[in-house]
């Protein structure tokens, strides 16, 4: 095989695999559109890639009026809103005590971040669900609050990196006109961390309004609804059906999808401008 042959091959096989990825992500999302606008019978009786005979939104109209989608969508902007500014500011703290202090356990402090990430959350559940009922919080809005709250590692790391572009000696001559830490952290550190700020909060956000797990278990409310949880209630017995369960789910999905083609540039070259300043 000459040469130019086997980089065409290869281009081939590259190009193959590439067209099956897109294939494998696309097809179940047209399927889920074309049902949301059929009936079900017509989806039972038709070919799932069939578009439909007729683009009828009565599918869209029931899901807004029946699962009180505006509802669950306030209750999740207020999770991402609340959510991402308090994580924003424990882990712009966190990194900068971390980066620019050396104090005792650090190295412990660290590995325990480690162990978090690595330790499944299944395990820690049942405790993480008692500290929430002896708080109060469970059944109300604060309860995914304060688990999203937390900071994670990559989060860290990435705060870590921008930190360690900006010079010492910036936070030195701050401290010598009399600023104290917190002033050199609010007025120096916190501005020069914006884009970091920007990149995990957008990706933080996403992470939040995909969530179903920790809203339906810790607030299983029917006024606390967001929209994820909004999605079992068209997938219950008592209301079920594909076509109203298609519309909910694509609706559902349009306004983390505005979110990331809005915003993945920034994501992107936030991640990247932190790799480059490590």
């Amino acid at each position: 095989m000459t040469p130019r042959l086997g980089s065409a091959v290869k281009k081939l096989a590259v190009y193959l695999i590439l067209i099956t990825i897109c294939l494998i992500i696309f097809i179940p999302l047209l399927i889920t559109l074309f049902a949301s606008f059929k009936t079900s019978m017509e989806i039972g009786s038709e070919f799932s890639l069939k578009p439909p005979a007729n683009f009828d939104f009565e599918n869209y109209g029931v899901v807004l009026d029946k699962g009180k989608f505006l509802q669950g969508f306030g209750n999740s902007m207020f999770l991402v809103a609340v959510s991402v500014v308090i994580n924003a500011l424990l882990g712009t703290m966190t990194a900068y005590a971390i980066n620019r202090f050396d104090f005792r356990l650090k190295k412990i402090i660290l590995g325990l971040f480690v162990a978090g990430m690595i330790m499944p959350g299944m395990i820690t559940e049942i405790s993480r669900f008692t500290v929430i009922k002896n708080l109060g919080l469970y059944n109300t809005i604060w309860a995914p609050i304060v688990i999203y709250a937390a900071a994670n590692l990559v989060q860290l790391y990435i705060y870590t990196q921008f930190i360690n572009g900006i010079p010492k000696e910036l936070d030195e001559s701050a401290m010598l006109d009399g600023c104290s830490y917190f002033s050199v952290f609010n007025k120096m550190i916190f501005p020069l961390l914006l884009p970091a700020t920007a990149t995990l909060g957008i990706i933080k956000a996403v992470d939040v309004m995909n969530d179903m797990y920790v809203p339906y278990l810790y607030m299983p409310s029917s006024s606390l609804r967001t929209l994820t949880t909004t999605l079992m209630y068209f997938s219950s017995s008592k209301f079920g059906s594909w076509d109203y369960l298609s519309a909910a789910i694509i609706l559902v999905m349009l306004p983390t999808l505005l979110i990331y083609l809005l915003f993945s540039k920034y994501i992107f070259k936030g991640i990247v401008a932190g790799a480059v300043k490590g």
